[in-house]
């Protein structure tokens, strides 16, 4: 048990709540009531490895944070506290300071805000976690993490709104503030609002107002719609600030004050509207994703058009599968899925613990993809594996063995269905109201649309050759790849347009990434989008070949290559281009352009100046 100083001052101890019976989302405070009574009261949490119960009474009830954004001088002295008492690196910490500020002189406003986790009622983390290494406790409501379970995929902190979960880049594992429980159990409030300077910072049972406060608001200048997750936080702002108000990191946010009181995020063009390529920065930590997603979806729009062009009877695809080069076709779809499931572990913290991806099936996209993906690639092989026996090869070689076709058959429609799960989970991984730019029909979109581009690449990279040495007539197997770009081209295509219409009028983070996408990478976005309309005209115009000849399998063999190119430079887009809706940062700390900054000029070589590179 934490042990309690003779000294201890009384502002340090948690007061007696006066709070109703259910919160502001009319969900019940005491939180063995939510259970239906199915959680015994007085469990042990086992903090810091002991056994026991503390004395606190209300332990069973939802706590909350409730920062009087009035009060916040910006000290940090709440940062420091926390990172000390939980051993923190320079480049971690749970809790951290930002402020955002407006007007003009000599009525110039800035008001700091002070955040850490917030022990949602609807933690986005906890369902989002394919490792389980989340838990919501009935005691205090805390949502505590545990970082041995954790494997660093990272996709809590892409979920949370208020950026509470810290990716360690060097230990490869997420943690993040655990409410102080330990203090919690013997009265005392968390170790950041003891440090308070400011009276800013306060702890207790969720809506208890504490002394001397008149205001318990969901939301301040700034702060995410607490709809998304529900936050156990509450604010109290009487002094006014202006109508629009700005960030002083990097990012290129500012809020404005809407008719109805509340301030909502806006872009703020502070570094101009010119055109860049920037190639050098469509480069991130994501790479792994990048290629995992797009060699997935290769792989998946191979195997479709191939198997269920065979099973359809198109005579061009039962002509492949007849060949000696439909195993080997397979071979490449499963090889490819594989390689990016490898490339999907590399991105990990600890690949070497892939394994635990499977934890959260219930909740978690992330298991969902991962299992369909993996089940995709098991069926696929079972598929090829049945129609061996009729390959030409395998036969000269082991002899005839008979046939299997109804096997493959199964094996193939089950690959399917698999794989179908697995592309669509991919999509819903995506689907994140803390990252405006991802959470659009167009996510899905542009994965089918590669699926179907990339898939009649690789169908046609092997099966045109194939059907030419044979002497069989390759049009009919040309045409249809070149239908399958045109189609894959067209959704793509369209989805990006109206993408690009929804994030104009967003007015939300999602425009953030727009306007990036047109202004930092404006010429790199424009020659992928002409790319794109060139891939889809040329592919038109191949429709209209007569014959395969030489100069159609050359133009042919260029679109392939341009097709891909175009969709590396799309995917890469899609990740670097994504601002979360996390909160303001300060004019060094969380703020990328300082982070940019350190590394040009060797500040990043100093550990504490808090900015690190990836060590996995």
């Amino acid at each position: 048990m934490w042990k309690v100083r003779d000294d201890e001052p009384s502002y340090a101890f948690l007061k007696e709540p006066t709070a109703p019976e259910v919160n502001y989302y009319e969900a019940p405070i005491d939180l063995i009531a939510r259970t239906g009574g199915a959680l015994p009261a007085g469990r042990e949490m086992f903090i810091n490895e002991e056994p026991g119960v503390g004395n606190n009474p209300n332990r069973n009830k939802q706590h909350a944070f409730h920062f009087t954004a009035d009060n916040c001088i910006g000290c940090h002295a709440c940062e420091a506290a926390c990172s000390e008492k939980n051993d923190n690196p320079a480049h971690i910490s749970f809790r951290s300071v930002g402020y955002v500020e407006g007007g003009t002189y000599p009525d110039f406003k800035r008001m700091n805000i002070s955040m850490a986790c917030n022990h949602c009622d609807d933690p986005v983390c906890l369902k989002g976690c394919p490792t389980r290494a989340y838990t919501k406790h009935v005691e205090y409501g805390a949502v505590l993490q545990d970082p041995e379970t954790c494997f660093g995929c990272g996709y809590c902190t892409w979920v949370c709104p208020y950026n509470a979960p810290q990716l360690d880049p060097i230990k490869g594992q997420v943690s993040k503030c655990n409410m102080c429980v330990d203090r919690l159990e013997v009265n005392l409030k968390p170790a950041c609002v003891s440090a308070c300077l400011g009276n800013a910072l306060n702890f207790g049972v969720v809506e208890d107002l504490p002394e001397n406060r008149e205001q318990a608001k969901l939301t301040i200048p700034g702060f995410p719609d607490p709809e998304i997750t529900h936050p156990n936080i509450r604010f109290q702002q009487i002094k006014n600030m202006p109508d629009e108000v700005t960030r002083p990191d990097g990012m290129e946010v500012k809020y404005h004050k809407g008719d109805d009181g509340q301030y909502r995020p806006v872009v703020d063009q502070k570094k101009g509207v010119e055109k860049k390529w920037s190639f050098s920065k469509l480069s991130s930590r994501e790479n792994p994703l990048v290629i995992f997603t797009l060699v997935g979806q290769a792989a998946f729009g191979a195997f479709l058009l191939s198997f269920l062009g065979a099973q359809l009877g198109i005579d061009s695809i039962v002509a492949v599968r007849d060949s000696v080069m439909y195993v080997p076709l397979i071979a490449v779809a499963v090889g490819l899925a594989g390689l990016g499931m490898l490339m999907s572990a590399t991105h990990l913290g600890k690949p070497w613990r892939f394994y635990r991806g499977f934890n959260n099936l219930r909740h978690s996209p992330v298991c969902r993809e991962g299992l369909g993906i993996c089940l995709f690639m098991v069926f696929a092989g079972l598929h090829l594996l049945a129609m061996l026996p009729e390959n030409a090869v395998f036969i000269s070689i082991m002899g005839e063995w008979g046939s299997f076709r109804a096997t493959a058959s199964a094996m193939g429609f089950l690959a399917l269905i698999a794989g179908a799960v697995g592309i669509y989970y991919m999509y819903r991984c995506y689907r994140i109201p803390a990252r405006p730019f991802w959470n659009h029909w167009q996510t899905g979109s542009s994965f089918l649309g590669t699926a179907l581009s990339l898939g009649g690449v690789v169908l046609g990279g092997i099966g045109v050759p194939t059907l030419t040495l044979l002497g069989v007539d390759a049009l009919g197997l040309l045409k249809l790849c070149v239908l399958s770009v045109v189609v894959g081209s067209a959704l793509e295509g369209f989805g990006l347009w109206r993408h690009g219409i929804a994030m104009d009028k967003a007015n939300n983070e999602g425009s953030v990434s727009h306007y990036i996408q047109c202004t930092l990478f404006g010429k790199s976005y424009t020659l992928r989008n002409l790319m794109l309309l060139g891939n889809f005209a040329i592919a038109i115009i191949l429709l209209g070949t007569a014959e395969a000849g030489l100069l159609s399998l050359a133009v042919s063999a260029l679109l392939c290559v341009s097709i891909m190119v175009t969709a590396l430079i799309g995917r890469c887009l899609f990740y670097v281009l994504v601002v979360p809706t996390t909160m303001p940062g300060a004019f060094f700390w969380k703020n990328k352009d300082f982070e940019e900054h350190a590394r040009d000029i060797g500040l990043a070589n100093m550990p504490q100046v808090g900015v690190v590179a990836h060590a996995h």
